[in-house]
């Protein structure tokens, strides 16, 4: 449980930081293996920054679906999104580029 909470405490830091230095964002992208796979991790790294206008949409969050995907509530001033990706192909992709 300790490995959750500073991973989470770690996004809303960077969140936080780069909301500060950009002034706004607009969108939050959720990715990768976590990012794009727990929505429990998704729900605590947006919990209590709607102060900053990011605000989940819980049902849409919890829904297990593949593709790029919003999963922000009507009320959210910035995006939040799932974007799945495959590390795999982009990796095999380089290097073919390199061997060619």
């Amino acid at each position: 449980m300790l490995a959750i909470e500073v991973c989470v405490q770690r996004i809303k830091h960077y969140l936080g930081a780069y909301i500060a230095e950009l002034g706004q964002i607009d969108a939050v992208v959720f990715t990768a293996g976590v990012g794009g796979n727990s929505a429990p991790i998704r729900a605590l790294a947006c919990a209590g920054l709607q102060s900053l206008g990011i605000v989940l949409n819980q049902q849409l969050n919890q829904e297990h679906a593949s593709g790029n995907r919003s999963i922000s509530a009507a009320s959210s001033n910035s995006q939040v999104l799932v974007i799945p990706t495959n590390e795999e192909l982009e990796i095999a992709t380089r290097v073919a580029e390199f061997l060619d």
